[in-house]
């Protein structure tokens, strides 16, 4: 189970720009996805720990987190991001 990050693309900007957002201050804290999530991160700066591996994304990124992950998430800048469960 990988989460998949890159830079968000034109494309990736348009179709979630019109979406919900959600944001968090410096925090740590678990998650676990009951169902895949897409995002644009358009603030912040965020570490994702998971089966004992790590991924880091930031502002202008577009991350992939698939159904059943668990994670532990650690925002070290603030967050604001635009989201779509599938």
């Amino acid at each position: 189970m990988n989460i998949l990050v890159r830079k968000a693309t034109e494309e990736d900007i348009n179709k979630l720009k019109n979406n919900p957002t959600w944001g968090c201050e410096v925090s740590e804290f678990d998650w676990h996805y009951d169902s895949e999530e897409i995002c644009w991160l358009t603030e912040g700066e965020v570490t994702v720990t998971y089966d004992g591996d790590s991924v880091s994304f930031g502002a202008g990124d577009y991350v992939e987190f698939p159904k059943g992950l668990s994670c532990v998430w650690k925002v070290t800048k603030p967050v604001n991001k635009h989201y779509e469960f599938r």
